[in-house]
């Protein structure tokens, strides 16, 4: 009888020895504890040599060689699974599950195999595999996930064997460099405002350390308000014309780095203080060359008139002059 594991086997040595096993065995709980003794003719035809040990048989036992695993997004990995039983393997069963780390309360279903029968998760179809069924219970995963990463858990059972099934656990990382991170800024631009600088990435494994630089006109490193794992912040208030220049975001983790830019130009408005004050000053000087061309004017309409009124008062007296000269004269002849 040929059993996995190797428990119980017939075989024939090359020099044609038999090899005898007797069991002497009593069931414990959902087990049982057997006593294996072989009996093998020694060379040369004596005595036989006997080689005793024990074994439980009658449960699955699974063991997982590896409890915590890594691996690059986009590489593969093998889930290793191996297991022992006492009986043949017609209705072998192997189950993994899948609990994500980010929703530890909804395992899922990745790969079965039930009676030679294999049934691939929707979500792992074409990314899923046995490595070497049915001797085997382990799997490998293709072209992974970030939402790959969680406990899986190997579950085998061998009916009829008696007892519970064995069951296999590890955890899986999948690691993953940072995405390309999006810059922005908002605010008033104006000198005398204040603006805020924004970076946001949406993935990285490890979390990513976000960092803000001014690049010119010299390297300055910026202090940064992070607003949870994935965005980091800078305020800048009271800008000036010293705060314009090219400012970097960095998010980094042991994959790479990845950037993103923001080129700030602060609006300074000219400064106009000498010309408003020359044009004060022509304003002040126009209003004194008008108000002095008024005066001369109104002088000179006054003397126009005063004149005229001169010129009209001398030809009335002399009118009158002429006028009563005759009756002077008429009544000198009387």
């Amino acid at each position: 009888m040929s059993v996995f594991g190797a428990v119980f086997v017939d075989c024939h040595l090359t020099t044609s020895r038999a090899l005898t096993l007797t069991i002497q065995g009593s069931k414990i709980g959902a087990n049982i504890l057997a006593k294996v003794s072989t009996e093998t003719p020694s060379i040369g035809g004596g005595d036989t040599d006997p080689v005793t040990y024990w074994v439980f048989l009658g449960a699955v036992r699974v063991t997982v060689r590896e409890t915590s695993l890594e691996v690059v997004q986009g590489d593969s990995v093998t889930l290793p699974c191996s297991f022992l039983t006492a009986i043949p393997l017609v209705r072998l069963s192997i189950i993994w599950t899948l609990t994500p780390l980010f929703d530890p309360d909804s395992p899922t279903q990745v790969i079965v195999y039930d009676q030679g029968q294999v049934i691939e998760s929707p979500a792992f179809t074409g990314r899923v595999e046995f490595a070497d069924m049915p001797w085997s219970a382990d799997v490998i995963l293709n072209d992974t996930r970030v939402s790959d990463a969680g406990i899986y858990r190997c579950v085998v059972s061998n009916p009829p064997e008696t007892g519970d099934p064995g069951i296999g656990e590890l955890s899986l990382s999948v690691l993953a460099p940072p995405s390309l991170p999006v810059c922005l800024w908002e605010g008033d631009t104006d000198a005398g405002g204040s603006v805020t600088l924004s970076c946001a990435v949406v993935e990285g494994v490890p979390t990513p350390q976000m960092s803000w630089e001014k690049l010119e006109p010299e390297q300055i490193t910026l202090p940064v308000n992070m607003e949870g794992e994935l965005m980091g912040s800078v305020k800048i208030v009271n800008v000036s014309a010293q705060n314009s220049g090219v400012y970097r975001c960095s998010v980094t983790n042991v994959l790479g780095t990845q950037n993103c830019y923001v080129n700030l130009s602060v609006y300074i408005p000219p400064d106009d203080s000498p010309g408003i004050l020359q044009g004060v000053l022509l304003t002040l000087f126009m209003a004194l060359v008008l108000l002095a061309l008024l005066v001369l004017v109104l002088w000179l309409h006054r003397s126009a008139q005063e004149s005229k009124w001169r010129y009209s008062r001398e030809d009335e007296e002399c009118y009158n002059e002429i006028r009563y000269t005759p009756s002077l004269i008429k009544r000198s002849f009387v």
